[in-house]
């Protein structure tokens, strides 16, 4: 097969590891490159041996020995959208180093040009090739942990260390600074956020304080809600200007934490190696165990760009696509927004044409669903009419049992159902042990860990979600002796 044609649109820091990516891969070569700096282009001619240099990009686009291009120019004042719109038009494959642009709006046009075009589009984010975060990803599918509920990102940043950074790169960097974009929550956030996104799917909700008291747009907190049921996460962002980071590359580093219902995931570093050992680590009930996967930052540009040239060859599809893209700036966007508000914003938000309306109509569904099914009616109801049901019902719940949420799970619970109307009392063992269960009648063991006792008709409300345990336990009508944390194990084994 005849060899890929890139062009580089943008000769600056960022061009190193790009052209390094495309050494480890025969596939493709750097053909042409294009830079407004024409010292700056000469070296990068010379150092890598491309014969063809353009100062203006739209002669390399009008090359046609040119298959695709690299546009690693800055993003500031919409030039990934221009450029990115004219690649498109020329016939070229584009990857499109991060953020796909600035705003919704140019992002939108970038979309539906990709669209339009056969060939193959995407937004270039290193960090979801990244090896470490691969494999946590690949653990959180296969259920290493359990069902995901959190994720914590740690970035850290400092004045010292790593590789040097071009003046004119820290130009630009100041000039987005002042159009509200910051270096760490915006230019540097998207890789958070996309790792984020990465992990456990979609947001649905952002909040987010951010100082900007220096040019350095931290420390901050952000805080999201996503739109799977359960599952929350945040970050934490850290300049210490006095601390020299340990790195190759920039002068920051990220450690990563996704909690599941059986265990936990620790990425232990990103761009730099300020936690060393393994790169991930994971806990459960065992204990500790450490993968040493390859951890150089380098590699998931590597990988990034496999995955394009994998896209353009064989028809794979690319990460990120011009979809994805448009939906980590929306997230980059929001964290914005509500720093900038100070209160919580719905990506959603972001695209409704009466933002304001959009937010009560929000706020008025999100109450009514909080008061769903509560009735005070309910507080004071008697349930014994529902007492006959208590048996039936328990025998169908315990057949809904999760076995594998139990997984090394070794208890006795006891139940105590009280006489009810008409309907006797009764004793109920439930053991659960080597992810199995078993229900007696008749006695509690005198080993049982934690033991329930309640009347049936409060016992069968609960099964028919007419009575939450929490009202029932405050109106004296549930007592709990022994371990009361393995109660809520229970409840969650059962969905209750």
């Amino acid at each position: 097969m005849q060899k890929l044609n890139v062009g580089f649109i943008g000769c600056g820091r960022i061009a190193d590891l790009h052209y390094k990516a495309y050494c480890a891969d025969k596939r493709a070569r750097v053909y042409a490159l294009c830079d407004i700096d024409q010292e700056l282009l000469q070296a990068r001619a010379t150092e890598w041996k491309v014969a063809k240099i353009y100062r203006d990009y739209r002669e390399l686009l009008a090359d046609k020995e040119v298959d695709a291009v690299e546009i690693l120019v800055p993003h500031s004042d919409s030039l990934h959208e221009k450029i990115a719109l004219q690649a498109i038009a020329s016939g070229k494959h584009v990857a499109l180093q991060k953020p796909i642009t600035t705003d919704l709006a140019g992002a939108d046009r970038i979309v539906t040009a990709a669209r339009q075009t056969s060939k193959v589009f995407k937004v270039t984010e290193n960090y979801v090739f990244y090896p470490p975060i691969q494999l946590a990803r690949k653990m959180i599918d296969e259920g290493e942990v359990g069902e995901p509920l959190s994720v914590r990102i740690k970035f850290i940043s400092g004045s010292y260390g790593g590789w040097p950074v071009p003046p004119q790169s820290w130009r630009w960097r100041v000039h987005e600074m002042s159009q509200g974009r910051g270096t760490a929550t915006f230019d540097h956030g998207h890789h958070l956020w996309a790792t984020a996104w990465f992990l456990l799917g979609e947001v649905d909700e952002v909040i987010a304080w951010i100082d900007r008291k220096t040019i350095v747009d931290c420390p901050a907190t952000v805080m999201w809600k996503y739109r799977h049921s359960g599952r929350y996460g945040s970050a934490d962002l850290t300049h210490c200007p006095e601390l020299l980071i340990p790195s190759d590359y920039y002068t920051n580093d990220e450690w990563i934490e996704i909690a599941g219902t059986r265990g936990l995931i620790r990425i232990n570093r990103c761009s730099a190696r300020v936690n060393e050992g393994a790169a991930v680590s994971v806990f459960d009930s065992s204990g500790w165990k450490h993968y040493d996967v390859e951890s150089d930052w380098a590699i998931g540009f590597v990988e990034a760009t496999k995955n394009f040239i994998d896209a353009i060859v064989c028809s794979k599809k690319p990460l990120l696509n011009a979809e994805e893209g448009r939906e980590i700036l929306r997230f980059a966007l929001a964290v914005r927004k509500s720093a900038v508000c100070n209160r919580s914003v719905c990506l959603d938000e972001l695209d409704s044409k009466f933002p304001t309306f959009y937010r009560m109509k929000r706020q008025v569904e999100e109450r009514i669903e909080k008061l769903k099914g509560v009735r005070i009616s309910n507080f004071f109801e008697d349930t014994s009419k529902y007492a006959p049901q208590a048996l039936p019902l328990t025998r169908k719940y315990l057949s809904n049992f999760d076995a594998s949420a139990a997984a090394g799970w070794d208890i006795v619970i006891g139940l105590h159902l009280t006489a009810d109307g008409d309907v006797q009392e009764e004793l109920l063992a439930i053991t659960i042990r080597d992810g199995k269960l078993t229900l007696d009648f008749g006695d509690i063991p005198a080993n049982a860990a934690l033991r329930i006792c309640m009347p049936h008709g409060v016992w069968a409300a609960i099964l028919l979600r007419k009575k939450r345990p929490e009202v029932a336990f405050f109106q004296g009508k549930i007592k709990v002796e022994g371990q009361l944390e393995q109660g809520l194990k229970l409840r969650e084994l059962f969905k209750l």
